[in-house]
């Protein structure tokens, strides 16, 4: 049998035992629903502790994205899975270029829907995965592991360092050995698990807490938003397309009949078509105006109405 050098998990907070739920398998389901539920109403608070962090981060995140660089998430697990799930919703959410969030999971694809043992232990892999996407010095890189020490997340922020991204590195243990290996951290302590070292749970709530803030955050500070109206939506199907009528109507003060037409004149553009409906003019000058603001909608509207 091969060796392997023990890992001291007593160390971790995901990993230690929850006094709480150490009767688990004997309450009844109602109980076992309420004592879940409790222990996950204490993650919020967990990550208003790191609210510094993470607003740091976001304003490095837009500054990168800003001059051309890309987001880049790395995580193994349910980790990478939550990564992997946020990069792929900035581009309908924000109309996000292509490749501008990028998710990358240990064991690669497969991983999504599959456990790929052993996939996290391989930092070389870690440092490959990065590589291979050609990091420069105006992306950021967010490491994501919940114990915060796995090999394949660590090689993957050693290799962004190395290239000069800027790198975050995201856990839910306070002394994670990847403080060593980022030049942010955002370390939200959500304490044991209700089910023993699961950190699909407690840990992985907090992750989709963030990274949610992360790119949302991002995008706001970006422009991609008018107050809490997603201007930059892609209307896919027939939700956003709705969704995208309304925003029209109730930011140019028209009806739908006018909302649709200047939509239609757009390619069903937001920001474009919200200009042509309140200020009587062509998509073309709309699209200028847009340009000239750095595509921010509320930065085209001052100009336009008060000269700004």
């Amino acid at each position: 049998m091969e060796h392997h050098e023990r890992i001291d998990l007593d160390r971790l907070t995901t990993e230690a035992r929850n006094p709480r739920s150490e009767a688990l398998d004997r309450l009844d389901t109602l109980d076992m629903v309420r004592l879940i539920n409790a222990e996950d109403a204490t993650v919020a608070e967990a990550v208003g502790r790191v609210a510094a962090e993470v607003a740091r981060a976001i304003d490095v995140i837009a500054e990168r994205l800003a001059r051309g660089g890309r987001l880049v998430y790395a995580g193994a697990g349910t980790s990478g899975r939550l990564g992997v799930l946020d990069a792929a919703e900035c581009p309908p959410t924000f109309n996000a270029r292509p490749g501008q969030v990028v998710g990358l999971i240990a064991g690669g694809p497969p991983a999504l829907t599959t456990a790929v043992e052993g996939a996290e232990d391989d930092a070389v892999a870690g440092a490959a995965a990065l590589r291979a996407i050609d990091p420069t010095a105006n992306d950021v890189v967010v490491g994501i592991t919940a114990s915060g020490r796995a090999p394949w997340v660590l090689g993957a922020l050693d290799e962004a360092r190395a290239a000069g991204a800027f790198t975050i590195g995201f856990a839910c243990n306070a002394d994670a050995e990847l403080r060593a290996h980022a030049d942010l951290c955002i370390l939200p302590v959500v304490g044991p698990e209700v089910l023993s070292g699961s950190t699909r749970m407690k840990a992985g709530t907090a992750t989709k807490m963030v990274l949610n803030m992360l790119t949302t955050g991002a995008m706001v500070r970006l422009g991609k938003t008018y107050g809490n109206l997603m201007v930059d939506v892609q209307a896919t199907n027939e939700k956003l397309v709705e969704r995208a009528i309304r925003m029209v109507q109730t930011l140019a003060d028209c009806d739908r009949a006018a909302a649709r037409r200047a939509l239609d004149a757009c390619g069903g553009a937001v920001k474009p078509a919200i200009l042509v409906a309140r200020l009587d003019i062509g998509a073309d000058e709309a699209r200028e105006r847009l340009q000239r603001a750095d595509h921010r909608l509320r930065d085209a509207l001052d100009e336009a109405e008060h000269g700004a």
